[in-house]
């Protein structure tokens, strides 16, 4: 599989907004308008006020589709389900510094299993909580909307945040890709890049676009 580096632009179509009456049709039209990742949101109703899929989605569209696989965990627990989704076959696995963890301990378990791990914070997080990881992960998660359900409209005041991370990657010389989701569309996408984000998560603009080839080249081109 393809290595990318943060220099790359990655656009991740959000399985959240696809028809789950044929996910494997829906994951193949991603993949064939352009997307590079799969983003899936897996909630639990606990961490997060809605309850999405669980490890059976991500195997069923690992066994269907082949397309890295970028798995954000909105769950309370991750560390308890971890193995269940490393085995399902998830590329990169994103756990959220607010969940009740030893979050070194679950980045360190993700990475032995030879996957990618991912640190997701919400918008009201401040950066703080997440820099002593930075060496840690391959992607840093910045919610641009509370998270929990799709549709909301993105918040720009998480940018200097995403400012902040760029200057914190360059200044320690790591390799993290920065990834936004919420609120995300050709418009804010632009936004978002200027920013540093190199890895832009679009649900609704993306899947229930009128030509999703036509929406993932705007991304491509914000």
């Amino acid at each position: 599989m393809k290595r990318w580096t943060h220099s790359d632009r990655i656009v991740a179509p959000s399985v959240l907004a696809a028809d789950f009456s044929r996910i494997a049709e829906e994951c193949s039209r991603a993949i064939a308008a352009g997307g590079d990742w799969l983003h899936l949101d897996v909630m639990d109703g606990h961490f997060v006020e809605n309850i999405s899929f669980g490890p059976a989605m991500v195997e069923a569209i690992h066994a269907t589709n082949d397309i890295f696989l970028d798995v954000h965990l909105m769950i309370t627990n991750p560390d308890r389900y971890l193995p269940q989704f490393l085995k399902a076959g998830a590329d990169l696995i994103s756990v959220h510094v607010e969940a009740d963890h030893d979050l070194a301990s679950t980045l360190a378990e993700i990475r032995k299993a030879g996957c990618l791990a991912g640190l997701a914070f919400n918008p009201a997080t401040p950066l703080s909580e997440v820099e002593p990881f930075l060496d840690q992960i391959d992607l840093l998660l910045a919610m641009t909307v509370v998270p929990g359900f799709g549709g909301q409209s993105f918040m720009p005041e998480v940018m200097p945040k995403v400012e902040e991370a760029v200057r914190l990657r360059s200044e320690r010389a790591l390799e993290f890709h920065i990834e936004v989701d919420g609120g995300i569309d050709p418009s804010t996408a632009v936004a978002a890049s200027a920013a540093g984000a190199n890895v832009l998560v679009a649900g609704s603009s993306t899947f229930k676009a009128p030509d999703m080839s036509a929406a993932v080249r705007a991304f491509r081109d914000a």
